[in-house]
């Protein structure tokens, strides 16, 4: 009988050219074909909060050369509200060529293939000619889903490969050796028509990580070998429940999650991708973690919009991606603005007033100590220039303290006048608004000024009033139309 010492003793020393230091190769992980489902019910245990264990064992940063952001705006994204039409996705896709710039930022967007209006969607979008973003499919792991792909000639395309036990044994009603070479069969498929295949391993933060995510990655990374094909392996945190807290205890820890991918499977940074869910709003934490341990792509959707509460929003990413690396490489942010604008303008979604980057107020100072400052300099209550990364300039609602130099800021900042429309403190317009914040005040009000209140006094002076202020008519009758 060979001994458990034996074995350590037989591993070959080689040496780590990484780091170069020798070192004692890592053991083989095999699947783990357990016969009950573990559901880690200690971390799990559904009657309570799921709990956060420690063990202290911390992976070391491995951030990769080269991280860049995919979108799910069309598949996730689709999967909590009314379906897009085919020709808001196609204007959608053109604004996301734009944001990701030259270098392709953002480098996919993936598509589902079921109905006439998705399909339609892709043919338009793939005329498009764009190098970036790539033009991808989402089919589940099913031999019927792989005519899709097919038939469409794409070259990529996603298979939901759910990978914990409450799916493979709960859901699908199998075991892992089952799931595992089911999964393998579909993915042959696809590379033996020439397809490169990314694996969604869903439920990724309730899965055995070495008992059975390891071991089929191993089987993935053999198959890419075989075929010379990519294979990309996406790690889903389907239900929110990934921590990056140094020390935590897999499957929970995000950062242990890519390093057993990367280190103990062997799958290159480059085809290492995080889709993460925001049930514990760790979401956007949770995915610049995995980039920093060694995920190149980080999976999103445009203002968080997916299942339940919501994916990685692609517009934090952005900024996200700036401040790890020290620039945007090329990306357009001005277009996150113009992309929020066509949101509530032609789709009739409305972002949340206080979302970060994108909601009307989020860049509006209320205080009126705050304001104050704020006119002074704007650096002291605006987190960058987000007039000249965002097209929003910065914003003090009105109150007492604002004073007509304050209101008339208000209406050149609200309103986008030109140099030559500016409103300064002594017009006519400023006068009479001053007049009717004065009077609130005088009757014991304590609240700001809220935007629209402005716009009904400010509409008022111009109809009512005859007062004339260039930009601010044009304002109006743009919207009476």
């Amino acid at each position: 009988m060979t001994k458990k010492s034996d074995v350590f003793e037989n591993r070959p020393v080689s040496m780590n050219k990484k780091n170069n230091l020798l070192q004692i190769q890592e053991h083989m992980y095999i699947l783990d074909d357990v016969e009950k489902p573990n559901v880690f019910r200690n971390m799990f245990p559904y009657s309570e909060i799921p709990k956060i264990p420690f063990n202290d064992r911390i992976v070391p940063h491995n951030m990769p050369k080269n991280i860049w952001i995919t979108d799910t705006t069309f598949r996730d994204g689709q999967q909590s509200r009314a379906p897009y039409t085919t020709e808001q996705i196609v204007t959608i896709f053109d604004y996301l060529h734009k944001l990701g710039g030259p270098k392709g930022m953002i480098r996919a967007s993936e598509f589902f293939l079921y109905s006439k209006k998705d399909r339609d969607a892709v043919y338009k979008c793939m005329e498009r000619g764009y190098e970036f973003p790539e033009v991808t499919s989402w089919i589940r792991a099913s031999k019927e889903d792989f005519k899709l792909v097919k038939e469409i000639g794409m070259k990529e395309t996603g298979i939901l490969v759910s990978c914990s036990d409450y799916h493979i044994f709960m859901k699908m009603k199998m075991n892992r050796r089952q799931a595992m070479e089911h999964y393998l069969s579909v993915v042959r498929d696809c590379l033996d028509e020439g397809i490169s295949v990314r694996c969604h391993l869903e439920d990724i933060t309730r899965a055995d990580i070495y008992g059975y995510v390891v071991p089929f990655c191993l089987e993935l990374m053999k198959l890419m070998e075989e075929y010379k094909i990519p294979i990309k392996v996406r790690a889903c945190d389907t239900m929110g429940y990934g921590v990056n807290f140094p020390g935590a205890v897999i499957p929970r820890s995000v950062q242990g999650i890519i390093y057993a991918i990367h280190t103990h499977a062997g799958v290159p940074h480059e085809l290492i991708e995080w889709h993460g869910h925001n049930d514990f709003y760790k979401a956007v934490s949770n995915s610049t973690t995995a980039w920093l341990y060694g995920c190149s792509g980080i999976n999103t959707s445009l203002f968080g919009i997916g299942e339940r509460t919501g994916n990685t929003p692609l517009e934090a990413m952005v900024f996200e991606y700036a401040q790890l690396k020290g620039d945007l490489n090329g990306m357009d942010t001005t277009v996150i603005t113009e992309l929020a604008e066509y949101y509530e303008n032609e789709i009739g979604y409305k972002v949340p007033s206080r979302t970060p980057f994108v909601g009307k107020n989020f860049n509006v100072t209320r205080a009126g100590i705050h304001a104050d400052g704020l006119l002074k300099n704007e650096e002291i209550y605006n987190i960058f220039d987000t007039e000249k990364f965002l097209n929003r300039p910065v914003l003090c609602s009105i109150s007492d303290t604002s004073g007509l130099a304050g209101i008339a800021h208000w209406m050149n900042t609200f309103f986008k006048l030109s140099e030559t429309e500016q409103i300064d403190k002594h017009a006519e317009i400023t006068a009479y608004t001053k007049a009717w914040v004065d009077e609130e005040y005088a009757q014991g009000r304590v609240t700001v000024v809220t935007d629209e209140e402005m716009l009904t006094v400010i509409e008022r002076g111009i109809r009512e009033n005859g007062i004339h202020a260039e930009g601010i008519n044009r304002y109006f009758s743009k919207m009476s139309k």
